[in-house]
């Protein structure tokens, strides 16, 4: 049985030490792991793994009648996603930066979409994009992202990693939880990633989310990827008297155009070690198990990787630092919520 991680022992030799060792291949029991909500439903294990595709754990499923919005869906992860809801039936809203790119990602899937355009720094459009969400949604799946931007750059006051990653994102789900809410039993599906671990010693710097006072490209995606998970969780708790469901998730390294702004000498690193990158098929199914996996009825709260319950650092079940970015997240996007 894995431990939990200390963020000391990893980032003791700073970022580009925690960049050289990627993310961990984890597969974890959740060992002393505190629930967002006592006394709902604890997720076992699965009978899939980090070998199994999003094809692999959706077989079988009617997904007919069912609503999902996949952001960063002209890409990667969100792409395969998007393609293998809508193969079972569910209509996917498929959101990307630019009308093209979102039209041109639905057009080529088979199956019921329909293309929004959301750019998670433009927080008037994003409040533009929920309004034309006009149904239920079943299966809100919060995909895309940037990683270790390599210069400091800011958007809406923060760093972009953390405007991106994290505080889009929050803004998002806050103007589509009615509809979340409104479906029979929503589920919001946050993809973190295992590098939250990356994350300085405090978790959160509150101080100097901007990044002016220091700028490290894989601390600041670290960062990012934490207040992923401390959101799902805080979402989690605030969605106690709702049938819907928040849950986060590690869906394993892989090789997208995430890895796009990697200095080349971090890239033939990784390419000399013995690192189990996952296929593009692989990578979106976790995901996939935590939106679809009747298995995971009324589990909220909850961390996965190789679809299955995970564990990471003992900051993942932070209750008061999940609150206090919740405040701060708040006050941030406050004119457009």
């Amino acid at each position: 049985m894995n431990k939990r991680i200390s963020r000391r022992a990893v980032m003791k030799g700073g970022a580009a030490a925690a960049a050289a060792a990627v993310v961990p291949q984890w597969a974890f029991a959740v060992p002393g792991y505190e629930p967002a909500v006592p006394g709902r439903p604890v997720p076992g294990p699965s009978s899939f793994g980090a070998a199994s595709t999003a094809e692999d754990v959706t077989a079988g499923m009617d997904l007919s009648g069912m609503t999902a919005l996949v952001t960063g869906c002209n890409s990667g992860i969100g792409y395969e996603t998007m393609r293998v809801l809508a193969l079972r039936g569910a209509h996917v809203i498929g959101a990307a930066r630019t009308p093209e790119k979102a039209e041109k990602a639905c057009a080529s899937v088979a199956g019921d979409t329909t293309p929004l355009v959301v750019e998670l720094t433009d927080l008037p459009g994003i409040v533009t994009a929920a309004e034309q969400v006009d149904r239920p949604v079943d299966m809100l799946i919060l995909n895309a992202g940037i990683m270790a931007v390599q210069e400091r750059r800011v958007a809406n006051g923060v760093e972009l990693q953390f405007a991106v990653n994290h505080l889009g994102h929050f803004l998002l789900t806050r103007r589509l939880l009615d509809n979340v809410v409104a479906a029979k039993a929503g589920r919001v599906v946050v993809v973190s990633s295992g590098a939250h671990f990356w994350a300085p010693e405090e978790g959160i710097q509150f101080d100097n989310l901007d990044a002016a006072e220091g700028y490290e490209p894989f601390k600041a995606y670290g960062q990012s990827k934490l207040a992923n998970n401390l959101f799902s969780r805080e979402l989690a708790r605030r969605l106690v008297d709702t049938s819907a469901t928040s849950n986060a998730l590690h869906p394993g390294v892989i090789k997208t155009n995430l890895t796009r702004h990697l200095p080349q000498e971090v890239l033939d690193d990784w390419a000399e070690r013995d690192i189990k990158y996952k296929s593009i098929a692989q990578g979106a199914a976790t995901q996939c198990y935590v939106a679809t996996s009747p298995d995971l009825d009324g589990v909220t709260g909850y961390y996965f990787s190789d679809c299955n319950p995970a564990n990471g650092t003992e900051l993942l079940d932070d209750d008061e630092l999940a609150a206090r970015l919740w405040k701060v997240s708040e006050e941030l996007v406050a004119d457009y919520l």
